[in-house]
């Protein structure tokens, strides 16, 4: 892999950027990983990324392109964090869709977009007074958003994410979130950070699940064998 090879991670600071910004250094490429707090940077730094100071609730499409313009591929792990419906609206959707737009502008081809294991469903099933439905909406549309596009994607949807070390081994779930057309019992529907962190390292180096989305658990097939 060429000296060359820049993968931005939106959301620089966030557990799972952290955790896959030395997978993907160790794999050979560069990492930019963009903050909104220049007070992050030394954590950024010790995860072996460049940080980039820019908060990507308020900067534009051109602004996105012209920080993507000659990376490899864009990786959006950002999210408001369950604050309030408004700013998950404004960073889990809005930011996405620009995030989606700058990449095509830029010629970048390749974006991984983490979002959740039944977000495609869940705007069908979760009830539209809950806390929870703005969440789906934003990233149900994000997804929809990149779909859509022309871009390379690859669309992450682990599930209730852990803190455990991973088992660099995953357990394939459906549009539902259901393997073998069940719905698993809430302990196995979980994944772990550094597991959605190994898979977003072997998509990129292995140029694995182009045009697909990869809905997964913590372990029972190694992650090469499971996503091609």
């Amino acid at each position: 892999m060429s000296d060359s090879a820049r993968v931005v991670i939106l959301g620089g600071h966030g557990k799972i950027a952290l955790l896959a910004a030395p997978k993907l250094k160790a794999a050979g490429f560069a990492v930019d990983s963009v903050i909104r707090n220049p007070d992050q940077s030394s954590d950024v730094e010790a995860a072996g990324a460049n940080p980039v100071v820019l908060d990507i609730e308020t900067a534009d499409t051109q602004a996105l392109a012209d920080l993507f313009a000659g990376a490899q591929a864009v990786v959006f792990s950002a999210g408001a964090g369950g604050g309030s419906p408004e700013r998950t609206k404004a960073v889990d959707l809005e930011a996405a869709k620009r995030s989606i737009d700058a990449a095509e502008q830029a010629g970048v081809k390749r974006f991984v977009m983490v979002s959740y294991a039944s977000a495609s469903v869940d705007r069908d099933r979760v009830d539209p007074e809950s806390s929870f439905y703005p969440y789906v909406q934003a990233k149900s549309g994000a997804d929809e958003h990149l779909r859509a596009s022309s871009l390379d994607f690859t669309i992450l949807g682990p599930g209730g994410l852990t803190l455990e070390p991973s088992s660099g081994k995953v357990l394939i779930a459906d549009a539902a979130g259901d393997v073998d057309g069940q719905t698993p019992a809430d302990d196995v529907r979980v994944t772990s950070r550094d597991l959605v962190a190994d898979v977003i390292t072997h998509v990129l180096a292995e140029s694995a699940a182009v045009r697909e989305t990869v809905n997964f658990y913590d372990r029972q097939t190694p992650i090469a064998e499971a996503i091609r």
